[in-house]
């Protein structure tokens, strides 16, 4: 693979690259700026501090000039070896003009390069959600995870509650009752303690509204919890503690019969059974 690039046959010479569109090169059109280009930089002064110090025409004793520019041979510039393959009209009237010679165009292939980006996501660290981390690798400036907006305007006021208990084979968590509440509209459930008198344990939120992950799916490919999971006697697992489902608000029944075909019969029966003197 050649880069195509462009000389100015002057006593001062600029470098230019022939820019081709997705070559997934920097866009700078300007490789080396017009000035003067020293043939040999090797050739300066061992004690010059070039550590600090930038390189002035004082160490400098030859320049690369019309003369050193030859189609068919390679120079270089900057430490950077250039074939001249071919120059434009006005190059070769110049040559012939000033020092009688001609030009004759060196066929070159100039392959395409062609690089298949593979986009991979990577292994979710852990921080943050999900989501949150996948937007980070999507795009430089990370912007917040997409919405289903439908979702949310058709459900946003729609909260499942449901009473638990902790098992714990700790005495002190025996008696902890917990408040599961989960939104229809983000699919993030929260659980809050309330208060119990001389329980000994500070009340209040216990975790903040988020998805949950259910324990053994992979954090890749995640399966979250969701209300068919949600029957009553079953346990769950919440960072690492066991909540057992023990009651539930008499809307989760309205809502499980009225969309009875995304939940299991299972789970609507066992929430009916202890409904069954209020209906």
């Amino acid at each position: 693979y050649q880069r195509r690039v462009r000389e100015a046959v002057v006593s001062t010479q600029s470098t230019g690259e022939q820019r081709n569109p997705n070559d997934v090169h920097d866009p700078l059109p300007v490789l080396i700026g017009r000035k003067k280009i020293p043939k040999c930089r090797g050739s300066i002064p061992g004690n010059f501090p070039s550590a600090v110090m930038e390189i002035s025409e004082h160490e400098i004793t030859e320049w690369i000039t019309d003369k050193d520019l030859t189609v068919g041979q390679t120079v270089t510039i900057m430490d950077r070896p250039f074939f001249l393959y071919g120059c434009d009209d006005f190059t070769h009237h110049y040559y012939q003009q000033q020092y009688g010679i001609t030009f004759h165009p060196v066929p070159v292939e100039l392959g395409e390069r062609k690089i298949e980006v593979k986009r991979e996501i990577p292994p979710y660290n852990g921080f943050g959600s999900p989501q949150d981390s996948k937007q980070n690798c999507l795009s430089l400036i990370a912007h917040p995870p997409k919405k289903d907006v439908m979702k949310m305007l058709e459900n946003g006021l729609k909260i499942l509650r449901y009473a638990a208990i902790m098992e714990s084979p700790h005495p002190e968590d025996k008696n902890r009752k917990f408040i599961i509440s989960y939104s229809l509209a983000k699919d993030e459930m929260q659980i809050y303690e309330p208060h119990q008198r001389n329980a000994g344990i500070i009340e209040g939120r216990f975790m903040e509204y988020c998805q949950v992950r259910k324990p053994g799916t992979s954090i890749d490919n995640p399966e979250y919890y969701t209300p068919a999971d949600f029957a009553i006697g079953s346990t769950i697992e919440i960072l690492s503690r066991k909540f057992k489902i023990v009651d539930c608000d008499l809307y989760v029944l309205k809502y499980l019969e009225a969309n009875a075909s995304k939940y299991p019969a299972s789970t609507i029966e066992s929430i009916r059974a202890i409904h069954a003197d209020k209906l």
